[in-house]
């Protein structure tokens, strides 16, 4: 069992930066892709990045491309999402989320394990 806890979450102005990290336990995250989604109120879940098992290789929403940059430490066990640049829109819960093998991918059906979700909000 795997389980995912993020952290990091809070209320931040717009242009401002917050960094979220998903800490995982009970096995290692090191042979297995990652990503990040979020879900606005009254929206489905999105998907927002990816990482590849190594970090070798990632994927961005167009939306968050270039503002947004998720990486990886395997040896903490723990996947990183820095923000920078934030917007209204931006405002949602997040979650991260382990693939079902070490590839990266875009699709929620490729993931089998998911974290709680932190709270982001973002003001005008």
């Amino acid at each position: 069992q795997v389980q995912l806890v993020e952290s990091g979450g809070g209320l931040v102005q717009a242009g401002g930066s917050l960094r979220l990290s998903c800490a995982a336990s009970g096995r290692t995250l090191g042979s297995y892709g990652m990503g990040w989604f979020r879900q606005a109120p009254g929206k489905e879940r999105e998907f927002v990045t990816t990482i590849n098992w190594s970090g070798s290789s990632t994927y961005y929403a167009d939306s968050v491309k270039g503002r947004f940059t998720i990486s990886r430490d395997n040896a903490k066990n723990t996947v990183y999402l820095q923000m920078n640049s934030l917007k209204p829109e931006d405002t949602a819960v997040y979650y991260c989320a382990r693939a079902r093998d070490i590839s990266n991918s875009r699709r929620f059906s490729d993931y089998d394990y998911w974290g709680q979700g932190t709270q982001v909000t973002v003001s005008s």
